[in-house]
């Protein structure tokens, strides 16, 4: 069985990740793992520091600081323990029956590759506990996530609240059209209003595409709203989410092609950035 997967941490959006995915995992009725990540560059399992002793160290000196470096390591393993304790306590109380706990040593983007045949849904903060105070900052291995999982991807920016409401970022791309097909047959959203919104020209052929999405919406039994606004894409859907209280985004994520895969300035890595409520990323 799938699983929502939670990266926890020591992050402050590490209690909103926390009840995000509590949230989705009652809402999917999916079993929920919270996952804390050993950076391994950080905490290196081995305190091998032989490769200075060309520097005339001594070897009680190595000894010392290799010493130190396990003390590390092991500090930090027990502290994200009392985490992922603390995150298991609050899911319960949330209402979900049995969370799992995992740690790993490691780098974040492998585990999470390799744990991705298990994920249905991951559940990540915009910010590390590494990424300092800068509310509008992206954590430094968050797009490195999204790029590389294939699964959808749930971005808690700050504190989160059950949403009510939800909008998807409807382009007529073959990922967007999916997304509405996913919207469609998951219960994530089920009982909620859609708005499908579309920054662009408002053409007899961009109005069919909308309503034809808001068809396959309906039959599913979600009420819809269409929109076509003018102007640019970030700001045009902020105003647009902010003018009908929704409190979350669905849209879909990076592409793959090489030029693409460095392109600082997407519209993604943008919204991500500025976003204010939870944003889904589809695949």
């Amino acid at each position: 069985m799938t699983h929502v997967m939670a990266c926890i941490d020591g992050s402050p959006q590490a209690a909103a990740v926390c009840d995000c995915s509590a949230w989705a995992s009652k809402r999917l009725d999916a079993p929920l793992t919270l996952l804390h990540v050993l950076d391994r560059q950080q905490y290196p399992v081995s305190g091998d520091l032989s490769g200075i002793i060309g520097l005339g160290s001594r070897e009680f000196l190595l000894q010392e600081l290799a010493t130190l470096d396990e003390k590390r390591a092991k500090l930090a393993l027990e502290e994200g323990r009392m985490m992922l304790d603390s995150a298991r306590q609050r899911a319960i109380s949330a209402g979900v029956a049995q969370p799992e706990c995992r740690q790993r040593h490691g780098d974040l983007v492998e585990s999470l590759r390799d744990l991705q045949d298990e994920t249905r849904l991951l559940v990540i903060g915009r910010q590390g506990e590494d990424s300092g105070d800068a509310i509008q900052h992206i954590g430094s291995q968050l797009e490195n996530v999204i790029r590389t999982m294939q699964r959808p991807i749930l971005v808690a920016p700050g504190d989160f609240s059950e949403p009510q409401s939800v909008m998807l970022a409807f382009d007529g791309s073959a990922t967007s059209r999916k997304g509405v097909e996913m919207l469609a047959g998951s219960p994530l959203f089920k009982g909620m209003p859609i708005h499908l919104v579309m920054v662009a020209a408002d053409t007899a052929d961009n109005q069919a595409q909308l309503e034809n999405a808001r068809g396959v919406l309906t039959a599913a039994g979600f009420n819809v709203e269409i929109a076509i606004r003018a102007g640019e894409v970030e700001p045009t859907l902020h105003a647009y989410q902010a003018e009908h209280g929704i409190d979350l985004l669905v849209m879909g994520a990076y592409g793959h092609s090489r030029i693409r895969q460095f392109f600082v300035g997407s519209t993604t890595t943008n919204m991500i950035r500025t976003t204010s409520t939870p944003l889904l990323l589809l695949r």
